[in-house]
Formats: C-alpha cells, sequence, structure tokens
C-alpha cells in the first residue's frame, strides 16, 4: 500500500483547489462547505532536478520521477468528532493516511465564504485539532479497555501496550495531539493498531493571496509561530496562482512565474515538503532505457532498497555499486566515474544515501 497524506481543514479553506492544481484536475471546488464528499485521491510526482542532471550525461528513453499519494478529504466542521457535517466519514478517512497536511486560510476575501465566518487561521486549526484529538480520546479509551482486560492474562505485550496508550490518554486529556509525545518505534508499533489521528505528522500549508507568495502577512505570521511551537513545518501556497499554473503549458508558466519573481510553483516545495514529512527519500537507477528515482524510507539499507525494486532482489543481493549526481557532474559519464576510483561497493549494511545512483547486482 503506497503511503500517502491527506489534505484536511475547515470547509473553504482550499484544500481542493490546492488538490486539483497538485494533480492537475483542473475543475475549481464550488464556493459552498462539503463540496468534497468522497476523498479524491491523486499520486503526484515529486519534482527533483537530479534526473535532468542525470540524463544530461546520459540519455534515455524514458524519466520516471518517484511520487506520492495525496487525499483530498471533505471539510471537517465544528462538532465533527460527534458526527456533526458527516464528521464520522471524513475521519474515517484521516485515520487510513499516514501524514496530514493542513490547510488554513490566510488571506481575506469578501467572496469566499468562511465557515465560521472570519478568518483567523490559529482558531481554524485549534477546531480541526480539538475534533481529532477528541475523536482519539474516543478511540483510545475503548482500546485500553480492550488492552487492559488482556493485560490481566501476564500478557507482556499487552501490558507494555497499556502503559503506552495511558501516556498518550494523559497527553489528550492535557488537549495536545499524541504526536507532542517522544515516542519510541515501539511505542508507536503497540499504539498502532488504536489508528490515533494525531500521532501523524502534519505539515500545515498557508493559502495566502496572490500579493503575498512569500507569507509575509501577519495570518501566516501567526502560523508560523504555532508550527514552530509544535515543530512541524508551513509552506506557503497561493492556491489562485497555482491554479493559474497548472493550466498552462511549459512555457507560459515560465513567462507567469518570471513576472511573479518565483523560482518555482510553491507546490513543488510542497510536494517536497510531503515527501520528507513521510520521512521518504530517493535513490536512481540510470541506464539508455530508463532513469527513475524510487523511493525508500530514510534509513533503508541497500537490500531494502533492492527489495523496492523486485522483492527477489532484496532477497538474493549480493552488492551495490554506488555513485552521485555530484560524481556525474564532476566526471561526466559512469564509466569516467569508475576510471577516477569513485564508483564505490557496497554490502548488505550500506545505509543508502538520499540520490544515491545504484547498480544493484544480485543472485539468478
Amino acid at each position: 500500500m503506497p503511503v500517502s497524506a491527506g489534505i484536511v481543514g475547515l470547509p473553504n479553506v482550499g484544500k481542493s483547489t490546492i488538490f486539483n492544481a497538485l494533480t492537475k484536475a483542473g475543475a475549481e471546488s464550488a464556493n459552498y462547505p462539503f463540496c468534497t464528499i468522497d476523498p479524491n485521491i491523486g499520486v503526484v510526482p515529486v519534482p527533483d532536478a537530479r534526473l535532468q542532471r542525470i540524463n544530461a550525461h546520459m540519455p534515455t528513453e524514458r524519466i520516471l520521477p518517484a511520487s506520492v499519494e495525496i487525499v483530498d478529504i471533505a471539510g471537517l466542521v465544528r462538532g465533527a468528532s460527534k458526527g456533526e457535517g458527516l464528521g464520522n466519514k471524513f475521519l474515517a478517512n484521516i485515520r487510513e493516511v499516514d501524514a496530514i497536511l493542513h490547510v488554513v486560510r490566510c488571506f481575506e476575501d469578501d467572496n469566499v465564504v468562511h465557515v465560521e465566518n472570519r478568518v483567523d487561521p490559529l482558531s481554524d486549526i485549534e477546531i480541526i485539532e480539538t475534533e481529532l484529538m477528541l475523536a482519539d480520546l474516543g478511540t483510545l479509551t475503548k482500546r485500553i479497555d480492550k488492552a487492559r482486560r488482556a493485560a490481566r492474562g501476564n500478557d507482556e505485550t499487552e501490558k507494555a501496550r497499556v502503559a503506552v496508550l495511558d501516556k498518550i490518554l494523559a497527553v489528550l486529556e492535557e488537549g495536545l495531539p499524541a504526536r507532542s509525545l517522544e515516542l519510541s518505534e515501539r511505542d508507536i508499533e503497540l499504539a498502532g493498531d488504536s489508528h490515533l489521528i494525531t500521532i501523524k505528522p502534519v505539515l500545515y500549508v498557508a493559502n495566502v493571496s496572490e500579493d503575498d507568495v512569500d507569507g509575509e502577512s501577519e495570518l501566516v505570521s501567526r502560523v508560523r509561530a504555532l508550527a514552530a511551537e509544535q515543530g512541524a513545518g508551513v509552506v506557503c501556497v497561493s492556491g489562485s496562482i497555482e491554479s493559474e499554473l497548472a493550466d498552462m503549458d511549459e512555457d507560459d508558466q515560465r513567462e507567469m512565474l518570471e513576472g511573479l519573481g518565483i523560482e518555482e510553483p510553491a507546490l513543488n516545495v510542497l510536494v517536497r515538503a510531503t515527501y520528507a514529512l513521510l520521512g521518504l527519500q530517493s535513490f536512481f537507477t540510470a541506464g539508455p532505457k530508463e532513469i527513475r528515482a524510487w523511493t525508500i524510507p530514510i534509513g533503508a539499507s541497500a537490500p531494502q532498497a533492492a527489495g523496492v525494486i523486485h522483492s527477489d532482489f532484496e532477497k538474493r543481493f549480493i552488492r551495490t555499486e554506488v555513485y552521485t549526481v555530484e560524481d556525474l557532474d564532476t566526471h561526466g559519464s559512469e564509466a569516467d566515474i569508475r576510471s577516477a576510483g569513485k564508483l564505490r561497493v557496497e554490502g548488505r549494511d550500506y545505509i543508502v544515501d538520499d540520490g544515491d545512483i545504484l547498480h544493484i547486482r544480485h543472485g539468478a
């Protein structure tokens, strides 16, 4: 199952506009709450200039970037944890994603209705976070009761689970999300079957006006300050600009970006930030048939990377030859990298770095 990030927020903050631009769906959402009833899912390529750098030295038939799955989840409202505004359905959709892109409105526009009748991003965040924490409280209370019954039989795993869930419950009761705790991988594994929403990492997406693409407004400053307290990131996106860019060909897009003084679409930044939020990185394979970015978790070993290409490669892994995009830029070709002694041979214990170019060697 691919890893995914869900776009959440109050109705009419620009979630579907940003999603449509990301996936080039093109259709603008209607200006009223609940215009998105079922989650839309899009597989979005991860912009990576290193692919073109490789291609500059190595002609190929096709280039395949990495991708990330984005889910557009309909707007939550106050009371969602109790079923308001189709809340139960929407909360279930959020539980299925691996990370949350929390879109908040950071622009004033009398023509766009706000479900709370005012523009206050911190209040919007608080409403969503409260509903998600309330949902987690309900889920966790039931799960702890089950774990406590199982722990009476001296099941050590269930005893450990109870300890972790009690710790998370105490934080939720203080009005803090589960991710505010420092949890070990084992803790997260023990809490996994509780399907907690607030344990997921969050990236704030500030939907800004066309004249505030750098996010210098007071509204964005408030979001940045809150994110800094939480150790979260913020990406500024003008939904209206990105919608226009998504419908343009490459030349027109470049002209518009130059006119705005922007190096690249903000959505490129957002996709890369989402990729990092999910704990992912890329390695490359390169040849005359194909240059391809492959997705692996940060910290993956060489055999695990081989397994992404084909499960049999992980089982039959022997070694991998490794060089970097920088090596290719310096020496010009794989043959020259080899001649310069820069091509490394690594074994099963090698931890793949982001941007490595690999040649996997495996048994038949």
